[in-house]
């Protein structure tokens, strides 16, 4: 039941930030928890649609843009296109972390080790304020259905 927890978490995130609640959002956030990989906001429209006919890419990729300021959603750019998930803190990895992700299906995995140290060795002098390391590839499964073919 880890994944009410992180939905209610997120809904609460939205109510805090000044975000209405509305069913869509619900249903926004409740699919990318239920996911834990990248999804595009074309993939989400077309998941929402049958629900909610009429509802415009613009009004998902909006939202979804509003999610990652609030930090209810991370982001990545993959093959030229936009990609969202849950955010790694909703589901309680407070823990520093990387990614490694799949560019065929969007499926992440976990990197503990963080290579700034080497970086801050190589920049004496100067403050890192941030960073963002990411790796990617294709997962086992996705490698896998690619030797298949």
């Amino acid at each position: 039941m880890q994944e009410i927890k992180e939905i209610k978490d997120a809904l609460e995130l939205l109510k805090k930030n000044g975000l209405k609640y509305t069913k869509k959002r619900e249903a926004m956030i409740t699919y990318l928890a239920k996911s834990d990989r990248y999804v595009s906001a074309s993939e989400l429209h077309e998941y929402l649609s049958d629900t909610y006919p009429g509802l415009s890419y613009d009004t998902i990729y909006r939202n979804l843009h509003d999610f990652s300021q609030i930090d209810i959603l991370e982001e990545t750019e993959l093959e030229g296109e936009m990609k969202f998930r849950f955010h790694c803190s909703l589901q309680g990895n407070n823990f520093h972390h990387h990614h490694f992700i799949c560019r065929q299906c969007g499926k992440t995995k976990e990197l503990t080790l963080c290579p700034m140290n080497f970086f801050q060795d190589q920049l004496p002098g100067c403050l890192i304020e941030g960073h963002r390391f990411e790796i990617y590839g294709l997962c086992e499964s996705c490698r896998l259905k690619q030797n298949k073919k």
